[in-house]
């Protein structure tokens, strides 16, 4: 009598397991119709936005030699002062190298703890998979960063605009509610991240 519930749990424990990774194993090789060789990551990028800074991707939507891979990896450069804003992946683990400057690198934990850095050229930093984190460029001149992830597509939750720029919108209740303030200021914001 004791047997099948044992036995249950055990298959449950068999089929959830597997399902806990980031990208499932390839059940190939390697895409065959695949390039090989990507020279994205080294190319100057234009920073005059914003935010003062600039993302070139090679994931799999531009580099389809990664395919089944589970890997991607990302330049990113930054004006002085620049700020690559809170954001998450939700689906990878990242990490990172400045290749140039000083930028100041933070992760939050899911219960508020905030890890943080200045990091140099020649050091690392890593971030686990789907926490909210931040870059930002203290150095005088500007800074650049290789970045890598444990999936081909990791996908990017960018806060300020995810919140502020969503369509259709999110309700100004929800947000004046969650960030204690008043429909002029949610507005305000609103304004800066319409698309």
């Amino acid at each position: 009598m004791t047997s099948l519930p044992i036995s249950f749990l055990l298959t449950l424990c068999l089929l959830v397991i597997p399902s806990l990774s980031s990208d499932s194993d390839p059940l190939q090789d390697f895409c065959v119709a695949s390039d090989f060789f990507f020279s994205g990551l080294g190319i100057p990028l234009n920073t005059s936005n914003r935010n003062g800074v600039a993302v070139a991707p090679a994931n799999v939507l531009t580099f389809p030699g990664l395919n089944t891979l589970g890997l991607s990896m990302n330049n990113v450069e930054f004006a002085p002062g620049g700020v690559n804003p809170p954001h998450s992946h939700p689906r990878a683990t990242e990490a990172g190298v400045v290749i140039e400057g000083s930028v100041f690198v933070g992760f939050l934990t899911t219960n508020n703890t905030l890890f943080s850095k200045v990091i140099h050229a020649g050091e690392m930093f890593v971030v686990p998979r789907g926490l909210v984190h931040f870059q930002w460029n203290v150095g005088k001149g500007k800074a650049r960063l290789i970045t890598s992830f444990n999936s081909q597509l990791p996908g990017s939750a960018v806060l300020p605009s995810t919140l502020f720029g969503s369509m259709p919108e999110i309700p100004n209740a929800v947000l004046t509610k969650t960030f204690r303030t008043d429909d002029a200021t949610v507005n305000n914001l609103k304004s800066k991240f319409a698309v």
